[in-house]
């Protein structure tokens, strides 16, 4: 009966080994698996890198796009409205009438 005792405890033992490995095992792949998860070329951080990045050049797009509505309306505002020529004229380029002055003040 001691011999047969003795061969149980040999069997729960390696049995626990066993257990032990399986686990020890699986826990390091799950760990590897999250850091990997997480840090790794396509984790989690560098999706949100890139979502960050997609964002901004969204809004920059967005910016872009106002702009250029802007341009094509003062384009066809000159192309087609003198008022519209004639204010940009004197505005941006300082022009005049051959019967008008311009005052310039520095403020300084």
């Amino acid at each position: 009966m001691g011999h047969n005792n003795l061969l149980r405890k040999q069997v729960v033992s390696e049995i626990k080994k066993r257990r032990l490995i399986f686990f020890t095992f699986a826990f390091l792949v799950f760990f590897y698996l999250s850091i990997s998860l997480i840090f790794g070329d396509m984790g989690f951080r560098k999706y949100m890198e890139l979502n960050k990045r997609k964002t901004y050049l969204e809004n920059q797009i967005k910016d872009i796009e106002k702009e250029n509505k802007k341009l094509r309306s003062d384009t066809k505002l000159l192309k087609e409205d003198t008022f519209y020529k004639e204010k940009h004229a004197r505005e941006e380029f300082g022009l005049a009438r051959p019967d008008e002055y311009i005052f310039r003040y520095d403020d300084k």
